[in-house]
């Protein structure tokens, strides 16, 4: 005798926000944020900082700066954790999908990977960019012995497709910095 399919949780606790959402777009709008501070870390520094992820969940971690920079490469630096951010989303994005579309998935493994040319950040070479050349994302899942191999492949289309950071570095987004130097003349924008 077969069990019945088990229900989606993630339909479940989807179910009243996509209702909200429908009859109110502006109560889909949510604020992401994260900080560095000098509150553990010195500002005089010049290798180790750390940042606040999120707010209100404590999460503090601590990076350095690669080596290829000069820096001593005894902590992940941002490049890593740009890097981890984008593993992480791809993971989470598989996941909630997978439930929704009832996959058990046995095993899931996210490895973001990418290169830079340095030049561009040590200003050493004016034509070279100073940010990555490509990310190259590899995803190994399993899922249960039964799965029909198109509902991995639809899976895996949909949690790419609605992967929040994966589509923000393909297509790009305007990035403002507003700079306060605690000087004369007060904010600075960029």
């Amino acid at each position: 005798m077969r069990t019945p399919p088990r229900q989606s949780v993630v339909a479940e606790r989807q179910a009243p926000l996509r209702d909200l959402y429908s009859r109110s777009p502006r109560e889909a709008v949510t604020h992401k944020a994260a900080r560095t501070s000098s509150r553990t870390v010195p500002a005089g520094d010049p290798f180790h900082g750390e940042v606040e992820v999120g707010a209100g969940y404590g999460t503090w971690l601590r990076f350095g700066l690669d080596r290829y920079i000069g820096g001593l490469h005894d902590a992940p630096n941002p490049g890593d954790l740009l890097c981890a951010a984008l593993a992480a989303c791809v993971d989470g994005s598989i996941r909630l999908i997978a439930d929704l579309l009832r996959v058990q998935l046995t095993d899931l493994e996210v490895q973001v990977t990418g290169d830079l040319d340095v030049r561009g950040c040590l200003a050493i070479d004016p034509d070279v960019w100073a940010g990555f050349e490509a990310l190259d994302c590899r995803i190994r899942l399993h899922a249960a012995d039964d799965t029909d191999p198109g509902r991995l492949d639809r899976l895996l289309r949909t949690a790419e497709r609605l992967c929040t950071n994966l589509d923000t570095l393909r297509g790009g987004i305007r990035v403002h910095i507003d700079r306060d130097t605690g000087q004369l003349g007060g904010t600075d924008t960029a």
